[in-house]
């Protein structure tokens, strides 16, 4: 027999929220019968799943962390009721919640969406909720209180979302590339797109707690969730094109400013915060004079190399219809890179004074053990100074590297690579080596570059990774920017250049290179194949570095590298380029 339900509660290295959590749910399930599926995204612990199994429920673990919304869908994956029940693993929830979800569910067939009460509850010494208010400022987390009757509400909320398997069978899975908001909306909003009739009921006797306790109950924490999550609401509001200006965002940001010093509301700061987050996302992206297009089809908007937009039309980057293609031609210059240059100055002295930058080139000292690196790059006459710096930075690490170049020739850079790989590398064995490093002739590297890089790469189990481009330096990929106080960013994507590493264990597949000149899509391609066989990817920003010369194409024809995308990628799996610039998680310490 089916079960009445089916539970599914991602988790991300939080076995004390997660333990409550399915303290309060599993009795209640059991007594209805339901099941309840526990999704670790941090990838199998035994400790975690000895706590879930202890507890009644179904330890899932993802094999590496794949972010929140991969876990929902594999909790439906995995499932089997038609009713499907997400609730956060940070949750507590109150007598009678589940039963009166079945109940709903029962007695409103019509409706494939419910939730119900969400009441933020801080806990523990120094808790927010002891931090002096006016009462004007909403809860630092998420809520959900429309009184003590059912009604129908517009959205229902992660933290108590319930949903029928026919209904995501019909309108598809939660978007990936989407994450700390809006992805619960994104998706009834495709809901109501396909059934403008769709009904989200607010169940008034579902209710349950959301939790922050002890230090994550504290301001400083509850400002930093409040900064990310207005970062992501920036990036939802231009994915849906509806961003408001870069003043906009300012003018809300002076208002909740002003809030907090007219009426000492230090509970405030985290209305400020959120309101940071998404003015710091707004200047990350394409100027206000380029706004984005296209975002009802969920395609990158198209740029040309001015910055103007492309307005859904064919343009040199290939059709309105390529989603392969990053949405921005990459280029800076002008009084552009003159700020970006300061801002890149900004953060290598705030990595001097911190002393990370020491702290680092410590740690990658010690760790990991020599390494065999193969080093492969074509290098054009006309940028001989700079690869002869660049062979110089690699040759001083520590770890055994055997570099290899060739001139460029008639053939392009994967044909060549795959000479060197072929023939060019005398008296070496592919598999011998722990890694391959692929590096264009037109980048500046940081002091002790390989060393630190490595180290990095290796703490956080990369399979595929890359340096992040500093601000001021050609890059077509906003996922690929370095991010400041970041040390290493887990995403879903690395690019083909100017600096790509692979560990050896995706030699086997990905070596050799397909034949392709200049193989726009391959690292689109590589992202497919990196979920398949569960490789970790990564932007390593602690080590960023410039690409100096050439922006992408500088060389040869746009139409030709996006011709041979379109018929490479016809016949081969690949990632959207929207999803890939979605970053999975961000690593501030090692």
């Amino acid at each position: 027999m089916t079960a009445p339900a089916s539970i599914a509660i991602p988790t991300r290295a939080r076995p004390d929220y997660l333990e409550i959590a399915l303290s309060s749910i599993v009795p209640q399930a059991a007594a209805a019968g339901a099941e309840v599926l526990v999704i670790d995204d941090a990838g199998p612990s035994p400790a975690m799943r000895a706590l879930v199994e202890r507890l009644g429920a179904r330890y899932e673990p993802h094999p590496g962390p794949l972010g929140l919304n991969v876990a929902r869908n594999t909790g439906v994956e995995r499932s089997r009721s038609e009713l499907v029940v997400f609730v956060d693993d940070d949750v507590r929830v109150r007598p009678g919640w589940l039963q009166a979800l079945l109940d709903a569910a029962r007695e409103h067939p019509e409706v494939d969406v419910f939730t119900g009460p969400i009441e933020p509850r801080l806990e523990g010494r120094g808790a927010g909720g002891r931090i002096r208010g006016c009462g004007r400022e909403g809860p630092p987390i998420t809520s959900l209180d429309l009184g003590p009757d059912d009604t129908n509400t517009r959205y229902a909320w992660g933290a108590n979302m319930t949903i029928r398997r026919s209904a995501l069978a019909r309108v598809g899975p939660f978007e990936i590339a989407l994450e700390h908001g809006g992805d619960e909306q994104e998706w009834q909003d495709r809901l109501r797109a396909e059934e403008p009739d769709t009904r989200v009921m607010y169940v008034a006797g579902a209710a349950l707690e959301h939790r922050r306790a002890g230090p994550d109950a504290r301001l400083r924490s509850l400002a930093r969730g409040a900064y990310a999550r207005g970062r992501a609401s920036r990036r939802f509001d231009s994915f849906r094109d509806e961003a408001p200006s870069r003043g906009g965002e300012l003018r809300t940001l002076g208002g909740c400013l002003g809030h907090v010093l007219r009426r000492r509301c230090l509970a405030g700061l985290v209305m400020v915060a959120h309101s940071a987050g998404r003015l710091w996302e707004s200047l990350q992206a394409q100027p206000d004079s380029a706004p984005a297009t296209g975002a009802a089809t969920r395609s990158p908007a198209l740029f040309l190399e001015g910055g103007a937009p492309a307005n859904g039309a064919p343009s040199a980057h290939g059709s309105s219809s390529d989603d392969f293609l990053s949405g921005a031609s990459g280029t800076v210059g002008g009084v552009d890179a003159i700020r970006r240059r300061g801002r890149d100055e900004a953060m290598k002295a705030w990595e001097l004074l911190s002393g990370r930058r020491l702290r680092l080139k410590l740690a990658a000292r010690r760790d990991p053990p020599r390494r065999k690196v193969l080093v492969l790059g074509v290098e054009r006459p006309e940028h001989g100074a700079l690869a002869q710096k660049i062979r110089r930075e690699l040759l001083r690490s520590r770890h055994d590297v055997e570099l290899h170049t060739g001139p460029p020739g008639a053939l392009g850079k994967f044909e060549n690579l795959n000479l060197l790989l072929a023939g060019g590398v005398r008296g070496s064995s592919i598999p011998d080596h722990d890694w391959l490093l692929v590096i264009d002739d037109d980048v500046e590297l940081p002091h002790d570059f390989l060393d630190r890089f490595l180290f990095l790469a290796e703490r956080f189990s990369l399979d595929l990774a890359q340096p992040a481009h500093q601000l001021n330096s050609h890059a077509a990929w906003l996922v690929t920017r370095q991010h400041p106080g970041s040390v290493v960013r887990e995403t879903s994507f690395v690019e083909i250049g100017p600096v790509t590493a692979f560990a050896r264990s995706t030699f086997s597949t990905l070596l050799p290179f397909p034949s392709l000149r200049m193989g726009w899509g391959l690292d689109l391609h590589w992202a497919a194949l990196a979920r398949e066989h569960a490789w970790r990817c990564g932007v390593i920003d602690a080590t960023a570095i410039g690409h100096r010369v050439a922006p992408a194409a500088n060389a040869y024809s746009r139409e030709v590298a996006v011709a041979e995308a379109r018929a490479f990628l016809a016949e081969h799996p690949y990632l959207r380029a929207d999803e890939a610039q979605h970053t999975l998680a961000t690593h501030r310490h090692w």
